[in-house]
């Protein structure tokens, strides 16, 4: 049976990466099928990982109608066996609605990808809808680390270097920018809590008039797996 399937992650989790390889290989598998994407650091109609693939996407509007796409590429004789849709937190809670409608009325795969949480720790509304209709919701295996060393579980927005917790929630920026830019961090949830990103533990450590142990730095977990020690 047809599935709704959600990859959720923080940024750097490799979300797009996994999206263009599910589509490779569902196509080397013999099954036809449609790519989306919204709002794509690469630009409009391009699905992009950041480790430098890429594949032509069409772009979701807030007026696209996912149904009425498979539908018109079924009437003119086209299969459309699979969806891999990225960036799916941007999508409005009717699309979501519409690719479930598309798992079980016309038996179509929905592979969605998204971030799960904005920047002030809030769902995205796509994202909630696609937790609340999935078949499945799959944490991604590949965890992103915050500077700290620790699993980064929330996503971060600066500006000018500094960490903001307020704003509107879509403001395309990417993890790799510059100071003076809108740009993103992946943290752990007590770095996000006391927004400590990397430039600030750097510039507390570099300070006379911080001492030692006003540092909030966390530990680094030991490897899974390994055994753990306790003294008394």
């Amino acid at each position: 049976m047809a599935e709704l399937v959600f990859f959720s992650g923080t940024m750097d989790c490799g979300k797009s990466t996994l999206a263009l390889q599910m589509n490779h290989n569902h196509t080397v598998a013999g099954r036809a099928g449609l790519l989306f994407t919204q709002q794509d650091r690469a630009g409009e109609a391009v699905l992009s990982s950041r480790l430098g693939l890429l594949g032509q996407a069409l772009e979701v509007q807030h007026d696209l109608d996912f149904w009425e796409v498979v539908v018109s590429h079924r009437m003119a004789g086209e299969r459309v066996d699979f969806l891999i849709c990225d960036e799916a937190q941007f999508y409005d809670t009717e699309q979501i609605d519409q690719l479930a409608r598309l798992v079980d009325e016309m038996g179509v795969d929905v592979f969605a990808f998204g971030i799960t949480a904005d920047f002030r720790t809030r769902l995205f509304p796509g994202s909630q809808r696609l937790i609340e209709l999935a078949d499945r919701v799959q944490v991604l295996q590949v965890e992103a680390l915050c500077w700290c060393g620790a699993r980064a579980t929330h996503n971060a927005r600066t500006e000018d270097g500094v960490m903001v917790v307020e704003g509107a929630q879509v403001v395309v920026g990417d993890t790799n920018v510059g100071a003076s830019e809108v740009g993103y961090e992946v943290l752990c949830r007590r770095h996000h809590m006391r927004r400590m990103t990397r430039s600030a533990a750097h510039a507390a450590a570099l300070s006379p008039d911080v001492l030692p142990l006003d540092l909030d730095i966390c530990p680094v977990p030991p490897p899974r797996g390994a055994a753990s020690t306790a003294t008394g």
